[in-house]
């Protein structure tokens, strides 16, 4: 398989890296250290239609392909993590549910503001009580005269406390298992949705990460995605996507991690040399390298295979299982490399091995891919 860009991918992937160098580089550990949400940076993304990047163009959108935008992922992680996740879930799970699951009506009414910003997109499917069990939802949304009634709560939103537009799972017939979950587009200004406080976690502190609480919220009945029933293999083909989008930030995490640890062994000097002369060091530089290609292989050959219509459910969760593990190991080894200085804020690495450390975590934890992949192996 040929995975030479073409020239407009090569146009792409300089326009976004130096975006990212000159707008985002020299704010991301101040925004991590602040836990502050990148709203000036998102602005400033949106003018490049970074909010819109695969929405066709007579919705506001760039109608690029699947691979330009994974290309578009791994250059804002490599600045900043935080960035990337809050893009990856507003283009990949916002965006992309409503481009294939969405009416003609349903797209006029939220792409062209989602692609454009106006919009952030949330992805509300994890519960409390429904993490990688996602069948076992407790969120209802009921019947009624002028659409359904939702009641329950989301966990761990991405964009939870600065979305406009969520894809919003809920048990519509709790007699029918997974066929009774469906989808809705949710508008987050409704009444009775709220936001809780941020998480306090341990890396991504520049994304957003509540809980959602509904309470009687009223959906419209134009709103339902699908048909009635079909959410949850809505919710399981669009985690498809998301972890091609979750590889991608990984593997921005991982090549960074990788020209830290080549750029500070070039520099430092022990024993009366640079430390990358000595071999544990190099095998570390190298092990990495490897990794990251291999990984970018992996991630890119998914994309390839999603444009193409292609079934990429095993690919889709190769290329999750690891890269995020690349994206561990290779800011492990970075920090290693610093010594002590690894593990101080001042270096970029120690923010690199708190971000990278989820991507084995959300849309779907490594023993689930391993669990997704061992099925499509017969």
């Amino acid at each position: 398989m040929d995975f030479e860009l073409n020239e407009q991918q090569r146009i792409i992937r300089k326009m976004v890296r130096d975006f990212a160098t000159n707008e985002i580089t020299p704010l991301a550990d101040d925004l991590d250290r602040n836990k502050e949400f990148p709203a000036d940076i998102l602005k400033k993304a949106a003018a490049l239609s970074l909010l819109g990047v695969r929405v066709p163009p007579e919705y506001g959108g760039a109608g690029l392909d699947m691979l330009s935008y994974i290309i578009v992922l791994e250059e804002i992680a490599y600045a900043c993590a935080s960035t990337a996740v809050i893009l990856s879930v507003h283009n990949t799970l916002g965006n992309g549910t409503i481009m294939k699951y969405g009416t003609d009506a349903q797209k006029e009414a939220w792409l062209p503001r989602t692609a454009t910003g106006e919009k952030l997109g949330a992805y509300l499917l994890t519960e409390p009580g429904a993490g990688s069990d996602a069948a076992s939802l407790a969120t209802k949304a009921e019947k009624v005269a002028d659409g359904w009634r939702v009641n329950g709560s989301k966990a761990f939103i991405t964009n939870g406390a600065h979305c406009g537009c969520g894809i919003l799972y809920a048990v519509t017939d709790s007699a029918a298992g997974t066929k009774g979950i469906s989808a809705f587009v949710l508008d987050m200004q409704s009444e009775g949705v709220s936001s809780g406080p941020e998480e306090k976690k341990m890396g991504l502190n520049a994304s957003s990460t509540t809980m959602i609480s509904l309470e009687d919220v009223i959906i419209p009945e134009e709103n339902l995605l699908g048909e009635e029933g079909r959410g949850f293999n809505i919710a399981m083909e669009m985690l498809n996507a998301g972890r091609i989008g979750i590889a991608a930030q990984s593997l921005g995490i991982a090549r960074a991690a990788l020209d830290e640890a080549i750029r500070y062994s070039a520099e430092r000097e022990q024993f009366g040399k640079p430390i990358n002369r000595f071999q544990s060091i190099q095998w570390h530089l190298t092990d990495m390298a490897t990794d990251v290609e291999a990984s970018r292989l992996l991630t890119y050959r998914a994309a390839v295979d999603y444009e193409a219509g292609k079934t990429i459910i095993k690919e889709a969760a190769m290329a999750k299982l690891f890269a995020s593990r690349t994206a561990v190991n290779c800011a492990e080894k970075a920090v290693q490399v610093h010594g002590g200085y690894g593990y101080i804020k001042e270096y970029k690495v120690e923010r690199l091995f708190r971000d990278a450390r989820v991507t084995e975590i959300y849309e779907g934890t490594s023993e689930v891919q391993r669990m997704v992949i061992a099925r499509q192996l017969g």
